[in-house]
């Protein structure tokens, strides 16, 4: 049975997919901050006696990362397989955004998959063998605005992915990057402090346009197991791509991410306050709509 480690675990996409590799033959290790959060999966994995354990590891700690890696080991051996999940989300405009947003949301969503990554890598090229799975975001293609500290750590991971797939590719070790759009999960709850609408700041328009882009993603219920789904074929297909992309915003948005002149034509929409008029040049380039009703 091979050995899976998945991050941020407690609800969302970690919970579903460390319940959907030990369905299809992985030992899993599922690892959350907090173990007080531990009952859904524990009590999911108990239903269908799957082999999951919960360990306890905070991605932002490094003395707690190496610890969680070394009880994995101690009680699974290697690691074949790295989910890197763990993740906080934030929305406001970069004005009123502090600084120290930006640190911790990098500290975890970046600086974790850092961690992380290299407790596995020198066992993983010495053995020849593992695999590497970095759940990123559509904005990390697509840079969202009022969403830039997030937007900007997700970059960081898609570029990490991207060249250490490269480095390692002799080492027989896969690296891949899995691009949910909107997922129905509670990410928000973990979110910075900043995430909130102010109908009196000068940027409400694009706080509105940011708001129906998750709506509209919300109507769509896109549910964590197609990432769960999606993520377990990125690790056995024969045929290996860097990037898979979740959900139609997200295959959208991928779609055309390389088109020329797409960031000219993207920053150009910031300048439109009326929602319909935002709407139908989104729609226009992504493919998708984000406001149903008629004017």
């Amino acid at each position: 049975m091979k050995n899976a480690i998945v991050t941020g675990t407690s609800t969302g996409i970690g919970l579903v997919t460390s319940l959907h590799l030990a369905r299809n033959g992985y030992r899993v290790f599922a690892t959350m901050r907090n173990l007080a959060k531990s009952d859904a999966i524990k009590e999911a994995a108990g239903k269908e006696d799957l082999a999951v354990e919960v360990i306890e590891m905070d991605v932002c700690d490094d003395a707690s990362v190496e610890r969680g890696f070394q009880e994995v080991v101690s009680k699974g051996g290697p690691i074949d397989l790295l989910v890197n999940n763990a993740g906080i989300g934030g929305a406001a405009p970069f004005e009123i955004t502090p600084l120290e947003e930006h640190r911790k949301m990098f500290e975890t969503n970046y600086f974790g998959v850092v961690r992380c990554i290299q407790q596995v890598l020198p066992s993983m090229r010495e053995r020849e063998s593992g695999c590497i799975v970095n759940i990123t975001s559509v904005v990390g293609l697509q840079a969202t605005p009022n969403q830039i500290p997030y937007s900007a750590s997700k970059w960081a991971v898609e570029s990490l992915g991207e060249a250490l797939a490269h480095e390692v590719q002799s080492f027989g070790i896969r690296v891949v990057n899995v691009e949910p759009g909107v997922i129905m999960t509670n990410i928000f709850e973990n979110s910075a402090e900043q995430t909130h609408y102010d109908k009196t700041s000068p940027y409400a328009h694009i706080m509105q346009h940011n708001g129906r882009v998750f709506g509209a993603g919300f109507e769509r219920n896109v549910q964590p197991i197609l990432v769960a789904e999606t993520i377990l074929e990125a690790i056995t297909t024969e045929n290996y791509k860097l990037r898979w992309p979740v959900g139609p915003d997200a295959d959208g948005m991928a779609a055309v991410r390389n088109q020329e002149g797409l960031s000219e034509k993207w920053i150009s929409l910031g300048a439109i306050k009326d929602k319909y008029e935002y709407a139908d040049e989104f729609e226009k380039l992504f493919g998708f709509r984000i406001v149903n009703e008629k004017k």
